[in-house]
């Protein structure tokens, strides 16, 4: 089988859907799928590294004005399209015209069910894009049932769906802590300070205003535990800023900005919980992360993320500051035999969620479409 994996809309920093699509082209050249990455003109080196038994076609201009155009109108009439038996759009959009087989991904219907949660200027786009891919895809890729149950609802007619949850490196993500309190040091953090962590790129549906309104009543009750927000800013991050800046506590809260992924599970395991409150995703990475450390893990009922998590997991409703500070204070009360019950819990969890099993939902996905 040959594959063209369009990875142009990956960002410089892999993070969430940027992480789901880098480990597609790092893993599915293993199972023997010969894989061309269809990448932008000046991104090239990156994916040659990151990747080096793929091919690279850089085709796909740099500007996102001009890449959106040439992915609609061009890159399904390229010769690189010409040469496959599959082309796999990850982020939504598809070409509008291709000579072969196509398979998208469809991470979320939030642009749907939840407008307000994103920049006004991308609603209308993406839910063009997405109708257009449910309707005009060989096969679409889910990264969650709770997704395809929305998508079911929001385009009852659509492509045949395979759905292939995303998965966790079990391998770097691990309860082992040995050399954690060395490794925080060495990034200039405060290690002997209890934390809570809130891992996610800023932006409203996040629940970020949430989480610093539950940490008011939390502060009050805990005169040390402090509250550390780690990832890239998205939209909407003044109205953060303006929160933080007002907030009881200010001087407890620590904008960690995005964090190397060398620290990242540290940053997990050693808090004192793991607090996302997001109101709504297609899955929920770094819940899924958390967990694999053993952490104990707080987020919010009836989303993905709950239904990701299991039992593994404390839950508080979106949106519900009043009821998250009391979940919070339940994690942080927790005896010493309550955190390791917790942390083998959360451990056996993750562990049902791989990287390989992901792969071949997908290498299934792209065996459909040749058959469409």
């Amino acid at each position: 089988m040959k594959l063209a994996l369009d990875v142009s809309a990956a960002p410089p920093r892999l993070a969430g859907v940027g992480r789901y699509i880098g480990e597609l082209a790092r893993r599915v050249p293993a199972t023997g799928v010969d894989t061309t990455l269809v990448t932008r003109r000046d991104d090239t080196l990156r994916w040659h590294d990151w990747s080096p038994s793929t091919h690279i076609a850089s085709i796909i201009p740099n500007a996102r004005p001009s890449r959106l155009l040439y992915e609609a109108w061009l890159a399904g009439r390229s010769s690189t399209a010409s040469s496959v038996d599959v082309w796999h759009s990850p982020h939504y959009t598809m070409p509008h015209r291709s000579k072969s087989p196509t398979v998208v991904t469809i991470h979320d219907l939030t642009f749907f069910t939840n407008p307000e949660w994103h920049e006004r200027s991308k609603v209308p786009f993406f839910r063009r894009a997405i109708s257009y891919a449910a309707t005009h895809a060989d096969v679409l890729v889910t990264i969650s049932e709770f997704t395809a149950r929305q998508l079911d609802a929001q385009v009852p007619r659509h492509a045949p769906v395979v759905v292939a949850n995303m998965g966790v490196d079990l391998d770097r993500f691990t309860t082992d802590s040995s050399g954690d309190q060395e490794l925080l040091l060495a990034h200039e953090l405060p290690a002997e300070r209890p934390y809570i962590f809130f891992l996610g790129t800023v932006e409203p549906r996040k629940g970020i205003d949430v989480l610093l309104e539950a940490f008011e009543e939390v502060a009050r009750n805990d005169p040390e535990v402090e509250l550390w927000l780690a990832g890239q800013p998205g939209w909407g991050v003044k109205e953060i800023e303006t929160r933080i800046a007002s907030h009881g506590a200010r001087s407890r809260i620590r904008r960690l900005g995005f964090v190397e992924e060398v620290a990242l599970p540290a940053l997990l395991r050693q808090s004192r919980a793991v607090v996302y409150p997001s109101r709504g995703e297609g899955f929920g990475m770094p819940v899924l992360e958390a967990l694999a450390c053993g952490a104990r893990v707080v987020t919010s009922s009836d989303t993905v993320m709950s239904e990701i998590a299991g039992d593994a997991a404390l839950l508080a409703r979106a949106g519900d500051a009043n009821q998250l500070a009391d979940v919070i204070t339940i994690a942080l009360t927790m005896s010493r035999e309550e955190r390791a019950l917790r942390a083998r819990r959360s451990r056996a969890r993750a562990e049902t969620f791989t990287w390989d099993a992901t792969v071949a939902q997908h290498v299934r996905a792209y065996e459909m479409a040749m058959r469409s």
